[in-house]
């Protein structure tokens, strides 16, 4: 039986089947989650190693279940992989205890490296600076987490009609 087990919460279950197959290949007994509460209740009895986290799901956010889980399984490593990944959302995890935050898509061999499973390759420094518009992305989400998700506060520290900002948040986060 392998000592690496790794717990998978994502509310995506075709991502979650390749995912799991794929890190199962490479030696780890894998659980799948659909959500943040299934995993806060498996947790204890499958005492993972490492936690593969997905923000964005249905009922409780990984960001609210990240503390939680690392009360679980104290010495997982915990890895955060999103596809509305942010400035201000990376900083929350990191401080939460995530050993890392990754931006969806990401290859098994990035998500092992997030790990510290596998040596990574430096980091290239990008040849764009970020867009006005990933800028916008990420400080609305600033703002937003500093306003604990309310949308209408948040609408009034920004000075914007809170449809202009809600229209903006159901944008799909902006490439760098």
């Amino acid at each position: 039986m392998s000592t690496e087990r790794l717990l998978i919460v994502d509310d995506d279950p075709a991502f979650t089947r390749v995912l799991a197959r794929s890190l199962e290949r490479r030696g780890f007994s894998v659980l799948v989650c659909n959500d943040a509460d299934a995993a806060l209740e498996r947790c204890g009895s499958f005492a993972p190693s490492h936690v593969l986290l997905d923000l964005n799901m249905p009922g409780t956010s990984g960001l609210v279940a990240l503390p939680a889980l690392l009360a679980c399984a104290p010495g997982a490593r915990v890895v955060v992989l999103t596809g509305y990944s942010s400035i201000a959302t990376a900083v929350e995890a990191t401080k939460s205890g995530a050993t890392n935050y990754l931006c969806k898509p990401a290859s098994i061999d990035e998500i092992l490296a997030a790990f510290g499973e596998a040596e990574a390759e430096p980091a290239a420094v990008p040849s764009q600076p970020t867009s006005l518009d990933r800028l916008e992305w990420e400080h609305l989400q600033r703002v937003l987490r500093d306003h604990d998700g309310n949308i209408s506060a948040t609408a009034r520290a920004l000075g914007m009609h809170r449809r202009t900002l809600q229209r903006k948040l159901a944008k799909r986060p902006v490439r760098q």
